[in-house]
């Protein structure tokens, strides 16, 4: 099967995808961005999620052919023109130590990407609800707190 779709700004076309295929083998097999990671498939953890038409999903639980014509953003899509190509959340995470195997990473900066486009200047509950759908194997979490507290505190100032 042949699939068009824009993923993160780009129009590509992928050939040599089987129906049953995840959005997620997909990104990663064809389209060789590893950000999203692949560790529970079930749509529990957070690992593999990316934006589809502006909406978080779980890559591992969407079908490739779903997004046959719509835009996909990865973690990989969320830098920006910076020196070093980070968004502010990414660079977060490196900076409060909110990074430590990187497998939860790409799900957790997603979510906080979403969270703060849509919340400025959360709440820590807000924080642990949007962030609730991804499991940290590694860390007690206080960390990635930290990180989305920085990235919320540079985004709303550098909008100001």
């Amino acid at each position: 099967m042949r699939l068009t779709m824009t993923v993160n700004g780009e129009r590509l076309q992928v050939n040599g995808v089987w129906e049953g295929e995840s959005l997620l083998y997909t990104l990663r097999e064809h389209l060789d961005l590893p950000g999203s990671k692949n560790a529970c498939e079930q749509g529990e953890c957070g690992s593999c999620s990316v934006y589809l038409d502006g909406e978080v999903v779980c890559s591992c639980l969407v079908l490739a052919a779903q997004a046959q014509g719509r835009d996909v953003v990865t973690v990989e899509g969320i830098g920006n023109g910076d020196d070093d190509g980070l968004h502010e959340v990414q660079r977060a995470f490196v900076e409060t130590g909110g990074v430590q195997c990187g497998f939860c990473t790409p799900g957790l900066i997603v979510a906080t990407h979403d969270l703060l486009r849509r919340i400025p200047r959360p709440s820590d509950l807000e924080i642990r609800e949007a962030l609730a759908g991804n499991l940290c194997r590694c860390t007690g979490y206080e960390k990635i707190l930290d990180a989305v507290r920085l990235a919320g505190e540079r985004l709303a100032e550098a909008s100001q």
